[in-house]
């Protein structure tokens, strides 16, 4: 179990995050510059932050009361950072080895050797072990990396963005060898990414951080079906919103939107916002009480399907502009629309806290 509550400033921007891991691959999701990454570095011992805790299965590795600040080498914490970090004058045996020397094992030259053909053969590196890591692909590099920092036996692994320098193709190949290599850890994995996609595929839960300050950890499906605030939206990929007023439980005024709306679920104290999936809108013939007559701004075909901009009666304001996600087919039938009815679903409407 893992953790975590710190908070650190650096200059204006105050991290303040909060959360536990088990035996799980967690996400810590969030915009470039909201402090993912100096999270992990403060888990490892790289960065100290300013005040609170950081436990690891009973250990305290950090506690800014207690003044217990552990070493990295102490920490038993594997950190793998974007550009993998390996020595590129040493082989992939040598780079591994290095990983051996920073245990406090007293290890015999022997068994040094079999520990490292040991990882080597778990992490499929069999037959590069004497080749240099600009000679190997993105993926060897990748489980090089790994091995390096699993032959010290770690009690959890952090991984900051490891695809971020990959192409799209090399990528979801790696993501499928780092997904089974993760399958096999026991302890638990942080896995920092700005992609929602990253982490829908590769992870069992989410926390998100927006601004250097965490949201409660959820499930992934609950990001992705229920996101309780704005930023989470966001990054769940959600492209429509618009502030709202409540009239009664179960109807809101959709102020940027210009049009009254019903609502699936009670309206949540403390919501403001509301946000519609862009692939759920739905175009209609005739208006009824969740539709909207919407001016059609523009059309664009993208690679497999189309996009549909509009302006809403609420004009001006700056979440008036809704998007819609459609089929080539149905994009070319709209060409020649100046309007159109937009029905939404009340149980398709997200409410939000801001």
């Amino acid at each position: 179990m893992l953790e975590v509550n710190i908070k650190k400033r650096l200059g204006s921007f105050v991290m303040d995050v909060n959360f536990t891991a088990g035996n799980e691959i967690m996400g810590l999701l969030g915009a470039s510059g909201c402090g993912k990454s100096m999270t992990l570095k403060c888990i490892a011992g790289i960065e100290t932050p300013d005040s609170g805790r950081i436990v690891l299965n009973d250990r305290v590795l950090f506690d800014s009361e207690k003044h217990i600040n552990l070493s990295p080498q102490k920490r038993r914490v594997g950190l793998l950072f974007q550009q993998y970090a390996l020595f590129p004058n040493m082989t992939v045996y040598e780079n591994i080895a290095c990983g051996v020397r920073c245990t406090e094992k007293k290890l015999s030259k022997k068994d040094k050797d079999t520990l490292i053909k040991d990882i080597i053969k778990k992490m499929r590196l069999d037959g590069l072990e004497g080749k240099l890591p600009s000679t190997i692909s993105g993926g060897q590099q990748q489980r090089a990396a790994l091995a390096r920092i699993l032959v010290n036996e770690p009690e959890v692994l952090l991984l900051d963005e490891p695809f971020s320098a990959l192409d799209d193709y090399l990528k979801w190949n790696v993501e499928l060898e780092i997904s089974d290599t993760l399958s096999q850890f026991s302890g638990p994995t942080i896995f920092v990414s700005h992609s929602r996609d990253e982490v829908y595929r590769l992870c069992s839960n989410v926390c998100v951080l927006s601004h250097g300050k965490s949201s409660a950890k959820v499930s992934v499906s609950e990001l992705f079906t229920a996101p309780d605030t704005l930023s989470s939206c966001l990054l769940s990929g959600c492209k429509n919103f618009s502030h709202f007023t409540v009239i009664d439980d179960h109807t809101i005024n959709a102020t940027d939107w210009g049009v009254i709306l019903h609502t699936e679920k009670p309206v949540p104290e403390g919501t403001t916002m509301l946000g519609v999936r862009s692939h759920y809108m739905q175009f209609s013939n005739n208006p009824d009480d969740n539709s909207m007559l919407c001016r059609v701004e523009r059309t664009v075909e993208d690679v497999f399907s189309g996009i549909v901009m509009l302006s809403t009666p609420g004009g001006g304001s700056g979440y008036s502009r809704i998007r819609i996600d459609t089929t080539k087919e149905m994009l070319s039938e709209l060409e020649n629309y100046k309007q159109l009815y937009v029905h939404i679903d009340p149980s398709d409407i997200m409410m939000l806290k801001e």
